[in-house]
């Protein structure tokens, strides 16, 4: 690579879906994984869904009183991190493409959340919580982590990884990463 040239995975970004049911093991997944890719020089970001109202500060607060008067933003800043409240107030959720647009470049950006999104995933699969897989139904599913044995009929191409040795999906990350496979940001 020429000095003039740039690297497309740290300019463009990539992205890559952790997805699963509730107490599957994402976050536990997430963080690990975050923690060895950061270690590791790569910058991350993160993208969380959630279906529920979120709290960024208690009511009582400045920023929650403002917001709740009627502000659209309001930015709280501190010395060690600000935080941008975006009121929708009516307004549909933005899409995610959107929302990617307004963060930091970085080398990969996990969204954990966002199970309809065409865009490689990782889906966290423990039996044990009485739920359904979701890979037979969405072929952007490229990596299952889970706490069993792949199952014999296992869909060609799809990657099955031991949950409990999160050092292999890190691995397949960092592979993927390396080989531009992952989508795009």
């Amino acid at each position: 690579m020429t000095s003039g040239e740039k690297n497309d995975v740290t300019e463009a970004g990539q992205i890559l879906g952790v997805i699963g049911w509730s107490g599957s093991g994402k976050t536990s997944l997430l963080e690990y994984l975050v923690k060895e890719l950061t270690a590791a020089g790569h910058k991350i970001n993160i993208v969380k869904h959630s279906h529920h109202d979120v709290t960024i500060e208690p009511p009582q607060k400045d920023s929650s009183r403002l917001r709740l008067a009627g502000a659209q933003d309001v930015l709280l800043a501190s010395p060690y991190r600000y935080v941008i409240a975006h009121e929708l107030r009516q307004e549909a959720e933005p899409p995610l493409d959107e929302l990617l647009a307004r963060l930091s470049q970085a080398d990969l950006t996990l969204v954990e959340g966002y199970k309809w999104e065409a865009m490689p995933k990782i889906e966290v699969f423990r039996p044990a919580l009485g739920k359904s897989a979701i890979y037979p139904d969405d072929a952007h599913i490229v990596v299952v982590a889970s706490d069993v044995a792949a199952p014999a009929d296992l869909r060609t191409g799809l990657q099955w990884l031991d949950l409990n040795q999160p050092q292999g999906v890190l691995d397949w990350i960092l592979v993927a990463m390396q080989n531009k496979i992952l989508k795009k940001i």
